[in-house]
């Protein structure tokens, strides 16, 4: 399969009191969790060593190597540590528990992916690329939000 045969199914999943974690504790997944905090309180986060930035979100935070054990009753996972061969392990412990996990930058390990958001009251906007080209959805992403900070685009009560 290559890159351009995947097909995402844009949805939005109700993540209340369900567990989800996120392994790695670098800049990527320093990246990924900042932009979770605006959605989720409840995230654990594995790795060795983990970002002070990560340590001011509040998450619960476990310093330790990956073992697969650590997935069971988890809803969804992250996998945000820069080792590859790793990653691909934990895809694979993943599909045997049956937990959707997401491999940052492996759109082809990804059982979903997260879109660019822009989130505006209780309105979410996100903009999704097929998991092809994230620059392209970032940059629409940010003329979204430039037209609500320019009052170009309102959210009108219905």
């Amino acid at each position: 399969m290559q890159k351009s045969d995947l097909q995402f199914l844009p949805i939005s999943i109700n993540v209340t009191g369900k567990k989800i974690l996120m392994i790695g504790g670098g800049k990527i997944a320093t990246h990924k969790a900042v932009i979770m905090k605006r959605f989720v309180e409840n995230v654990t986060v594995i790795a060795p060593e983990i970002s002070a930035e990560i340590e001011a979100l509040g998450y619960t935070l476990i310093r330790k190597e990956y073992e697969p054990s650590d997935l069971d009753g988890y809803f969804l996972i992250y996998v945000v540590t820069a080792d590859h061969k790793l990653n691909r392990q934990i895809k694979q412990d993943c599909e045997v528990r049956g937990i959707l996990a997401s491999v940052c930058d492996a759109p082809l390990l990804c059982d979903f992916v997260s879109p660019a958001i822009h989130k505006e009251g209780n309105i979410t906007i996100s903009v999704g690329s097929n998991a092809q080209n994230v620059y392209q959805s970032v940059d629409i992403r940010n003329q979204i939000k430039e037209q609500f900070e320019n009052g170009q685009l309102k959210i009108r009560d219905l």
